[in-house]
């Protein structure tokens, strides 16, 4: 008996995500404090209905003279960009002005959030010459500014720490007159790993809280909100640029996004703040739970720099990299 053909789009989700999204919670984190079960897929129907997208979040589609030169180069040299792998809807806005986010440690993450649309599982060998071949790619780019990420390897024993200091110290060296922004993992808290990242000295460094208190088993099943706090004050105890963002429309609530700004604030005097609005990758991610309106990214915008963020980007179309390339001209100090 011929067997039914599985949805092409289907068949590219489950080869992307081998895992369950959003992790073992049952397993991870004890007893849940958020459930989303009366909005994820039950037998193939997302039980969450909240209307068409609105027309403040349509993306310009990308292309361009500016667009099609740095896409050559990162194809050219293999690199891995969070552009691409996690869909940012600025990917046209930002490559067209010269502006790129670099992934290193491969495109294979060891954890599986439910947010995020990078494909998770088990990595391969590492590369170590990926440091020398960043540095020489973004030679090529002539970038004033760059942001370097990365999936989580938490199968290595510094959490590719070794490999984060050596790529920000070569592209310092081949790239004098750019600047570097750095958002990275939680190392599973291990205070030296980070301590070795931040002794590199980038002239910004990012860790995302991601989403409120409440919300972190359900979207960060693999991570703990109190541990991203330790990690953004050890990033400022160290005495660089610090930044952090959140997603909205996720599950949170307008109140608990002014705590997750007092719980940052307390924890450190973190610099910059993204807010932008959560978009669903795939069916198969945490459902939409609402569409936040301008007027309300204007209102955290506010609340935030009220609090004593100096920068704070906030609007439906905000990731984490969007205009780093001006914050890095506010905030960062010129190498010597």
């Amino acid at each position: 008996m011929d067997e039914t053909p599985i949805n092409p789009g289907i068949a590219r989700t489950l080869a992307r995500h081998p895992r369950p999204l959003g992790g073992d919670t049952v397993r991870s984190v004890g007893p849940s404090a958020f459930s989303l079960t009366d909005q994820i897929l039950q037998d193939g129907v997302q039980q969450r209905v909240i209307g068409k997208k609105p027309d403040w979040l349509r993306a310009r589609v990308p292309g361009g003279e500016g667009y099609d030169r740095l896409k050559a180069i990162i194809d050219e040299h293999r690199l891995h960009t969070v552009c691409q792998e996690a869909s940012c809807p600025n990917m046209g806005e930002c490559w067209s002005r010269g502006s790129a986010t670099i992934m290193i440690l491969g495109d294979t993450c060891t954890r599986s959030c439910g947010f995020c649309n990078v494909k998770t599982g088990k990595p391969p060998v590492f590369d170590a010459d990926e440091p020398r071949r960043v540095a020489a790619s973004l030679a090529l780019m002539g970038l004033k500014h760059v942001v370097i990420t990365s999936v989580n390897r938490d199968e290595l024993p510094d959490g590719g720490a070794a490999i984060w200091a050596e790529t920000i110290e070569r592209v310092h060296e081949a790239c004098p007159g750019m600047s570097v922004e750095v958002l990275v993992g939680d190392f599973l808290g291990d205070e030296k790993a980070i301590q070795e990242v931040c002794d590199a000295r980038p002239e910004i460094i990012s860790h995302n809280m991601e989403t409120v208190h409440r919300m972190h088993p359900a979207v960060r099943p693999q991570a703990k909100y109190e541990r991203s706090l330790a990690v953004l004050r050890q990033m400022k105890a160290s005495g660089l640029v610090t930044k952090t963002g959140c997603m909205v429309g996720i599950g949170e609530r307008d109140d608990e996004v002014l705590e997750l700004m007092d719980d940052i604030r307390v924890a450190c005097e973190c610099d910059v703040l993204t807010i932008g609005q959560y978009l669903q990758p795939t069916r198969n991610h945490l459902p939409i739970d609402r569409w936040v309106h301008p007027d309300s990214f204007r209102m955290f915008k506010e609340q935030a720099l009220a609090r004593g963020f100096r920068v704070c980007e906030s609007g439906p179309l905000v990731r984490s990299s969007y205009r780093a390339d001006e914050q890095a001209a506010l905030l960062s100090k010129p190498r010597h």
